[in-house]
């Protein structure tokens, strides 16, 4: 009796959770879709009533659709991963795996963008560093945090700069990551709140650059469970954002 009482209330709790997940995805999803909603609607009945009868103007209208249609396709599946991981007891596919590896690979893959913008990459560790998490969720962190500094590095004494750095600390089982970039200082007010879903510190550069709002989001559950530190501070010349993960026995051996 007492089991059946007790999967019967679980059961309750999941559906719960169920439910409010949905009305939150519900919720969040109308709010956020309002705006590239609009702008497709009006583009495309721009196309449709001819306002602009030359080839070019034409192009840019239906631009402008395809680029607000796949912003729309990449905050929805963003989201639905955020639900998953605030929601549900998700099991992470850990393994041993080289952190040093996989962020070079997050910067090879934006180098052309890298390179357009001038933005200096100092990376300079070579030897395997091998960490026990779920590396599709860690190169998620990863990602997150260097599109953020590709998005937000000024200039500073003549220079773009984006660092990575680990560092390694044996004694306590842990790798701290950090990821650097030249710029401006974020006020202290906005410290703890960009942490939560779709919150811009300015709302129409961030659109601009095609950010969805839940990137540090997703960077705050995937830590969560790991029950891991993560965080930013504002360091001299620009801002540092930082996770930590558990070392590898690979590495420690």
């Amino acid at each position: 009796m007492r089991k059946a009482n007790n999967d019967l209330e679980k059961d309750i709790e999941n559906k719960s959770k169920i439910d409010e997940m949905r009305k939150q995805f519900i919720s969040d999803v109308s709010h956020e879709l309002k705006t590239p909603i609009s702008l497709i609607q009006g583009y495309a009945e721009g196309l449709v009533e001819n306002v602009n009868t030359d080839e070019e103007n034409k192009n840019f209208y239906a631009e402008v659709i395809l680029d607000e249609a796949n912003k729309m396709d990449k905050l929805v599946k963003r989201l639905l991963e955020l639900m998953k991981l605030e929601y549900e007891d998700k099991d992470f596919n850990d393994n041993n795996f080289d952190i040093s590896e996989l962020i070079g690979e997050v910067i090879r893959i934006s180098k052309v963008k890298l390179d357009e913008e001038n933005i200096e990459v100092i990376f300079d560790e070579t030897d395997p560093i091998y960490v026990f998490a779920d590396d599709f969720y860690i190169e998620q962190v990863v990602t997150n945090y260097f599109t953020n500094a590709m998005k937000n590095v000024e200039e500073v004494n003549g220079k773009k700069q984006i660092a990575i750095n680990i560092e390694k600390s044996e004694e306590v089982g842990k790798v701290r990551i950090s990821v650097f970039n030249t710029g401006k200082h974020i006020d202290e007010k906005h410290i703890d709140r960009i942490w939560n879903r779709f919150y811009k510190i300015d709302e129409s550069r961030d659109r601009s650059k095609g950010g969805t709002g839940i990137g540090l989001s997703l960077v705050k559950a995937i830590m969560s469970r790991y029950d891991n530190r993560y965080g930013v501070q504002n360091v001299k010349d620009g801002v540092e954002f930082y996770f930590e993960l558990s070392y590898s026995r690979i590495s420690m051996d």
